[in-house]
């Protein structure tokens, strides 16, 4: 889940600075721009008019001069949580972490019951590997967005499980359930009796084969009474985890015979199979910055010889690989791939997997399957941490690139780098 947005104060104060804000709601940022700072020109103590304006440069990458803004407003509207919140996001953004820390929790001790700053505070800290700080304050998402609706039977609050039924309900993205689901064998161990999940039935296939997962509900409206349910996301909470306690029992996901066998004939049977995937679901709210721009991004790795690809893309951005199939052919799978157990019985069968922070880097992580994963600079994914080259939800295999100010082209060189070593050791 992405960071909360600004916030914009109700009372716009002065005609101008109303009329700014009803501009850029309609979509015309420049004209907003030149009427806030004509407000400010007049009133340069307008608080508002300074967030206000903070807000739109901010969302323009125009970090600087919205840090700028917001201290001006903070100046004259010191006491405000939601400009506080404010400057908080941007010092993250400027990895400023230290103070953004300290502008979330002062914004917290003006409003104790900011839920969007409590939710901001928690994703800075599990971030930082801070879990047991992190978790009780990641529960505030479940305040935010309301995505389970509501259900005719309690929520599990940490209650003694033998002999309960309890049924786990999926939150955000296809990934996010498949890196969680390594908590229903703790569970059981609990007791549960009969452990449901609920899911999309792209992924049913593929849970079938955790252990401890008793049944899957693929039609809402096929649900029934449990004594509990819970977000699946929150079984961290629950459990107390810590970076030295993270269920790392892997792998955690299976692959049934008959997948493995229906495609391995469309395997290539000679050189080193590598998979890639370089976009990921384009309405994700940090897309734009964890996707590849094009297929061709990649091209320095066709310089590596030995290596065989497949595109484990779906959806429309596998076309992209036409433009380049000259110089480098590539196995496409995508329009084949049903669900998430054929994606398995795939990276099952590969070397290696390269890809971008999608759900695939999920099933290879999980799986125990060599991946080089592709992180951006912007909106880094908290699980994923701040620095290093590994992740502690996935020890085995799993190997980070991060992006610089450099951008895509210094990620993609190193990895090129580091696949031509390993062909070179072979």
């Amino acid at each position: 889940m992405k960071p909360k947005q600004p916030d914009q104060p109700a009372n716009t104060g002065a005609a101008l600075a109303q009329d700014a804000l009803a501009v850029y709601e309609r979509g015309d940022a420049p004209l907003a721009e030149d009427l806030y700072r004509r407000r400010l020109a007049t009133n340069d103590r307008d608080g508002i008019a300074h967030n206000n304006l903070a807000n739109l440069l901010r969302q323009s990458s125009r970090y600087s001069e919205a840090k700028l803004h917001y201290e001006r407003a903070l100046e004259s509207m010191p006491d405000s949580a939601e400009i506080r919140q404010n400057l908080a996001g941007l010092l993250e953004t400027l990895h400023e972490y230290d103070r953004a820390e300290a502008e979330y929790r002062r914004a917290l001790e003006l409003r104790p019951d900011f839920v969007e700053a409590r939710f901001n505070l928690g994703l800075l800290l599990l971030a930082a590997g801070r879990y047991a700080e992190g978790w009780p304050l990641y529960e505030s998402r479940l305040q935010i967005d309301h995505e389970h609706g509501t259900l005719p039977f309690p929520r599990w609050n940490g209650e003694d499980l033998n002999g309960k039924t309890l049924l786990l309900v999926p939150e955000q993205g296809y990934g996010d359930t498949i890196q969680f689901s390594r908590y229903a064998s703790l569970l059981k161990a609990r007791g549960v009796r009969t452990l449901s999940m609920l899911c999309k039935p792209q992924l049913a296939p593929l849970l079938r084969t955790v252990k401890g997962i008793d049944a899957l509900v693929t039609d809402p409206q096929a649900l029934h009474v449990h004594d509990y349910w819970d977000s699946v996301m929150s079984l961290p909470y629950h459990f107390g985890t810590t970076l030295e306690s993270i269920p790392a029992e892997i792998p955690y996901l299976g692959v049934f015979t008959n997948r493995l066998d229906a495609w391995r004939e469309r395997l290539p049977s000679d050189g080193v199979r590598v998979g890639l995937v370089w976009k990921g679901n384009p309405a994700h709210d940090n897309d734009a910055e964890r996707s590849l721009r094009h297929f061709s991004d990649l091209s320095p790795l066709w310089s590596i010889d030995g290596v065989r690809f497949v595109s484990l893309q779906v959806g429309n951005a596998e076309a992209e690989t036409q433009d380049c199939d000259a110089q480098q052919p590539i196995l496409c799978l995508g329009k084949e791939i049903r669900d998430f157990a054929d994606t398995a019985a795939i990276v099952a069968q590969l070397n290696l997997v390269i890809c971008v922070d999608t759900a695939v880097a999920h099933v290879a992580g999980a799986l125990g399957i060599a991946c080089w994963l592709m992180l951006p600079r912007a909106g880094t994914d908290w699980r994923w941490h701040r620095s290093g080259n590994q992740s502690p939800w996935y020890p085995k295999d799993m190997y980070l690139f991060r992006q610089t100010p450099a951008g895509w082209s210094a990620v993609v060189e190193e990895v090129t780098a580091a696949l031509a070593d390993v062909m070179r050791g072979r």
